[in-house]
């Protein structure tokens, strides 16, 4: 989170004599009620007057009933809610200058000179527009007697902060957009429940997911199903794709699959700029195979249904980066956007963001599809280029005579079983014959190894838990036995997937290096545990779906606390003593208190929170959601906070407890940790397969050196490989957590939406980055 570069500035004093309006503009998206809310408890935080713009832009122009001063209650309850509360609408009005003077005339007239735009590329173009026109309005309503000079004199700037809510992360300068994974849980609850009926029948599937002109849902979505094939608009198949698909999908029936996905988007064309629709690969597919095919086309139930917690993190973050940035703009400050880039919040100069946008199209065209690609940003290219890679379902002829076994370790998790598939198959890709070991560690030293192929990972992306089976064992007592079996199997390397378990095996494994020559063999850990506390990624598998569990049980809690009012929930959640989980469930729920154990905590503060609590009761919001990570405080134990809550409360309100267990570990993986997964699993054994070439000497692998034993990870921006051995400098053991945590940065923000007096860090500070510098592939 970026702050102000003043850091003696008092941050509830930085909006004071300052108006901030929020309005959402354009196609609705989920999480955009939870920027609005962010926007507008921030303003208030900083002492800024907020107000509401409803309809858009349309209500800009039509001013009145349709500018209203927003207050802390009239936010409440809009976290978990679809779509834009404060509603949305195409503008004719708006695109006329006539327009625009009647908005600026209305602006003027209630002293807002910061507005802060949440919509796609057209709004924010739109905002861009009326900034850059706001000094010749301003003359012209002086000049019609509609204002006077004092008036425009105090509104001489207007300044603009853009937030792209679009589900089709069709925005460039951001890796998402606001509503864009909640699009995707959408389509993979439908692809889930597709998949089922399809391999009954022996079935084939067209699915159309949105996206006119990016094909970022219709990409994704297949990497996260393994489908057969995918159309996006940015790269077209080649010309003879009508023969291609047909032979794909019969050699995928000829090698024992049930069934057959293709995903298009609904811009798809070809070579030639003719659409390729769902009923024209029906068509294809019906008259050609003659397979049993049928078309689904998803439309607007995408745009759908309640946020994923992703998203109301994303619009939160997002939200209070947007008011700081309004609050820090100068006249010379151009309009700026805030995104995200990695788990970054960073701000970009609008029109070059809007630039990049209509250099894709432009790219398209002219059919430089590569450079349509590339100028999508990093993220994009690289789920293209690994669906490229896994796509393809021709081994080749050649082996590479080099073994790959693959283990889970620790807790089970969901998305798992989506890296192992997407490591399986990226290493018979490679020529590599590549090995499952069942039951971690322990099967490792029993023998429990067996070749594993392509098809018996297929539909693996879909599944929660570990197929493999895993267990919490380290290798330290049973390294003789794991060393004769790594020399029986023959074994090259190691792909460990898990948590804590997982990254201090692979310690135990490398230090075991000097003693058991079978151990010197390349090896990299992938953080897969619902905890996130793997030292070195940001992100672990499996959180994600841990964190959406969480939140939609959070959700239906807040419901009946609202129903049966002035409640409190205490809530506990997993995590060890990571209180990752814990605090991220708090801003995507909109949680009271969230009690970790990074964060020390003592009865003064347990006071302070029931006071808070007692004093929320006295409002109209009537009721009140405490987290507690299981091993937040040894002494204050979940029974220990809901027994004094209950004591403090009584008479004001009532307590009930919710220890939500295992189930945070079980389910189907969210959209984001299939695709990580399967990414994560790619990048291992193409990472392993050059460490191999490096490793060979006189006919046989040796690697003792530490980077050739690695942690792969999210840092900030990139995925990367880091040697076990660097990182043990970070690592609390005895807390299983590491000593850095990336997220503690972002608590405050979860203590200022829940209305607590405390004073923000606004120390740090992101400088505007500029888009083109960094994403555009064009230059050299």
């Amino acid at each position: 989170m970026s702050m102000n570069p003043n850091p003696t500035m008092d941050p509830t004093k930085m909006g004071l004599g300052r108006a901030i309006a929020v309005l959402t503009s354009g196609g609705d998206a989920q999480g955009m009620n939870a920027a609005v809310r962010a926007t507008v408890r921030v303003g208030l935080y900083t002492g800024a007057k907020v107000y509401f713009v409803h309809e858009g832009y349309q209500g800009l122009v039509d001013g009145g009933e349709n500018i209203r001063l927003a207050t802390w209650e009239s936010v409440s309850m809009m976290l978990q809610l679809g779509g834009t509360v404060i509603g949305s609408a195409r503008c004719k009005d708006f695109r006329s200058r006539e327009g625009r003077m009647k908005a600026a005339h209305n602006l003027v007239k209630l002293g807002i000179t910061n507005l802060c735009v949440i919509g796609g590329d057209g709004s924010l173009t739109g905002a861009n527009q009326f900034r850059t026109e706001w000094s010749g309005l301003l003359s012209d309503l002086v000049r019609d007697g509609k204002i006077t000079k004092e008036e425009a004199k105090e509104s001489s700037h207007l300044n603009i902060v853009g937030m792209v809510g679009s589900i089709d992360n069709d925005f460039c300068g951001t890796d998402m957009t606001i509503g864009t994974d909640s699009a995707l849980h959408r389509i993979m609850e439908v692809v889930d429940a597709i998949t089922t009926t399809a391999q009954s029948h022996q079935r084939t599937f067209i699915l159309e997911v949105m996206g006119r002109h990016c094909g970022y849902l219709a990409l994704v979505t297949a990497l996260s199903c393994g489908a057969d094939w995918v159309f996006i608009p940015e790269m077209p198949p080649d010309d003879d794709w009508e023969n291609h698909l047909c032979r794909r999908l019969t050699n995928q029936r000829a090698i024992g699959s049930r069934l057959n996905v293709i995903i298009v988007a609904e811009g798809a064309m070809s070579r030639d700029g003719k659409p390729i629709t769902s009923d024209l690969i029906k068509k294809l597919v019906t008259d050609r195979l003659g397979f049993d095919t049928r078309t689904t086309v998803l439309g607007h139930v995408q745009r759908g249904g309640t946020p994923s917690a992703f998203d109301r993190i994303l619009g939160s973050r997002m939200g209070v980066e947007a008011v700081m940035a309004l609050l820090e703009a100068t006249p010379d400050t151009p309009a700026c956007v805030v995104s995200l880039s990695g788990n970054q919040a960073v701000r970009l100069p609008l029109m070059e963001c809007v630039q990049v946008t209509k250099d894709v199209t432009a790219a398209m065209a002219e059919g430089r599809f590569e450079d349509a690609i590339k100028l999508r940003g990093k993220s994009f290219e690289n789920n293209w280029k690994t669906y490229q890679l896994l796509a393809h379902i021709n081994p080749p002829d050649a082996k590479s005579n080099i073994n790959v076994a693959i283990l889970n370790i620790g807790a089970p998790c969901a998305g798992m079983n989506a890296a192992v598939r997407a490591a399986v198959r990226m290493g018979i890709i490679q020529g590599h014959t590549m090995m499952a070991v069942h039951d971690g560690f322990d099967g490792l030293a029993q023998g429990q190894v067996e070749p594993i192929t392509w098809n018996t990972v297929s539909g693996w992306t879909g599944k929660g838990g570990s197929v493999l089976g895993t267990k919490r064992s380290l290798p330290a007592k049973m390294l003789e036995q794991i060393s004769q079996n790594i020399a029986k199997f023959n074994i090259h390397a190691l792909v460990i997937i898990g948590g804590f378990e997982a990254y201090v095996g692979g310690l135990e494994l490398v230090q075991a290096r000097e003693k058991y020559e079978e151990m010197c063999i390349p090896m990299v850990v992938i953080p897969a545990t619902v905890s996130n506390n793997v030292p070195g990624s940001d992100f672990s598998i499996g959180a994600d779906t841990a964190l959406n569990t969480i939140t939609s049980t959070c959700d239906r809690i807040k419901q009946s606390a609202a129903g049966t009012k002035r409640r409190v929930f205490i809530v506990e959640t997993m995590g060890g003593y990571c209180g990752y989980l814990a605090t991220m469930a708090g801003l995507a729920s909109g949680a009271d208190a969230a009690y970790i154990f990074e964060e020390s905590f003592n009865i003064k503060e347990l006071e302070v929170n029931v006071e808070h609590l007692v004093k929320k009761m006295k409002t109209t919001v009537k009721r009140g959601l405490i987290l507690r990570n299981e091993n937040s405080n040894a002494n204050y134990t979940t029974d220990f906070i809901f027994n004094l809550y209950s004591e403090e409360g009584k008479g004001v309100f009532d307590c009930r407890k919710n220890v939500l267990g295992h189930m945070q570990q079980g389910g189907t993986p969210t959209p984001f940790d299939r695709n990580f997964g399967t990414k994560m699993g790619a990048k291992s054994v193409l990472w392993l397969t050059e460490k191999l070439k490096d490793c060979y000497r006189h006919g046989r692998i040796f690697a003792n050196t530490p980077d050739s034993a690695c942690v792969l990870g999210m840092r900030k921006r990139a995925l990367t490989f880091q040697p076990l051995a660097e990182l043990k400098g970070d690592t609390d053991f005895e807390h299983r957590i590491p000593k850095t945590q990336w997220w503690l940065k972002i608590r405050p923000i979860m203590k200022i939406l829940a209305k607590y007096d405390i004073k923000l860090d606004t120390s740090e500070h992101a400088d505007m980055e500029h888009v083109i510098k960094k994403r555009s592939p064009l230059e050299k």
